[in-house]
């Protein structure tokens, strides 16, 4: 198909110059009604990359809806050329039920490719897979961490493969975790058929967080920006790194946690990030990092039982931890400074003694 052709989703055409909402056939109620997902199609004039960006794949994680909400209400995207997909809900089921996952209790984010005759979760997956992925050049799909753990903005690539990373550097989070995602994940699947894909991971279910909003949206334009789809400047973060290995902190016994660190706290080999107390109040244990890092996602439940996850430390070397600390308290007003304070109300912070 030319690109000056019209573009075609759910047997819709959009010519190119206009924008469009759009709603994709995915399933049916028990009584026969078609449940859409629902879409808006922005096709500049001039040809150029197409982008899909996916929020909700997983149900109850709606910061990532929020933010394409926000591009849809405000605005703000003005196509200079190529064709943008937003899709603020995929999981409608989920969304729907505030549920992460499908009626069937499937994970859809773990279904794909799919298949035309499978289970619910894979039609679907083998319908965005045809309609949404099949037809575009680029995707960013955006997530929070899972119920009752919060993320520190991150980004998520396949670093091995250069226009994947190119997404990611552009996209301007402070940490990009390096790694294809698990089996079955839309990114992986969407990346492996010639769609390289990148996810967002910030903040928590059930919720949309403000700074995480503004990240969301910085760099979601910024991707625009580098595919030169816009004509914005890039805005970049005080410092980009990857990361290579993260770790989880785990509880060694049941009990009730005092935090001593929250999301994007920067911490050392041996400093304690919780302590472990009994129902009564009686000391247990404390739990430490065991190398030095940046806290990624943690836990909001302080109750806990053995061998549960309490904080996800993505690894840094010693000199990187001062020197990224350094530059982030340099740039208080950064977005991601702002995360680091905001993220922290999430959960009960004490010194440890």
């Amino acid at each position: 198909m030319s690109e000056h052709e019209a573009f075609v989703i759910a047997g819709q055409s959009i010519p190119a110059g206009t924008s469009k909402d759009v709603r994709l056939p995915i399933s049916q109620t028990y009584t026969g009604d078609t449940i859409n997902i629902p879409l808006r199609v922005i096709r500049a004039k001039e040809p150029g990359p197409k982008l899909f960006v996916t929020a909700a794949i997983h149900g109850d994680e709606i910061n990532g809806t929020g933010i394409i909400h926000d591009l849809l209400f405000n605005g703000s995207v003005r196509l200079r050329r190529g064709t943008l997909i937003l899709a603020p809900v995929i999981n409608v089921f989920g969304f729907e039920a505030h549920e992460r996952y499908l009626p069937d209790r499937r994970d859809l984010n773990r279904s794909f490719p799919g298949s035309a005759h499978g289970s619910l979760a894979s039609r679907i997956a083998n319908t965005l897979m045809e309609e949404l992925v099949g037809q575009c050049d680029y995707g960013v799909d955006l997530h929070t961490a899972a119920v009752q753990r919060t993320n520190f903005p991150n980004v998520r690539a396949d670093l091995t493969n250069p226009k994947a990373r190119r997404l990611a550097t552009a996209f301007g989070c402070m940490l990009t975790v390096d790694g294809k995602g698990p089996v079955g994940s839309f990114r992986r699947e969407a990346t492996r058929s010639g769609c390289p894909t990148i996810i967002l991971e910030a903040g928590e279910p059930w919720k949309v967080e403000p700074t995480v909003l503004q990240i969301g949206i910085r760099g979601v334009l910024n991707v625009l920006s580098d595919l030169e789809m816009i004509d914005e400047p890039v805005k970049k973060p005080p410092f980009q790194v990857k990361i290579r290995k993260t770790s989880w902190v785990r509880a060694a016994v049941g009990g009730i946690l005092k935090f001593h660190v929250s999301p994007g706290d920067f911490v050392e080999a041996g400093q304690a990030v919780a302590t472990n107390y009994s129902i009564m109040g009686v000391e247990q244990s404390v739990l430490i990092s065991e190398g030095h890092g940046i806290v990624l996602g943690m836990t909001t439940m302080p109750a806990v039982k053995p061998g549960e996850p309490i904080c996800h430390i993505a690894a840094l070397s010693d000199g990187q931890v001062h020197r990224f600390r350094k530059k982030l308290e340099a740039t208080r007003t950064d977005l991601h400074a702002q995360a680091q304070v905001a993220l922290a109300t999430n959960v009960d912070v004490v010194p440890s003694e």
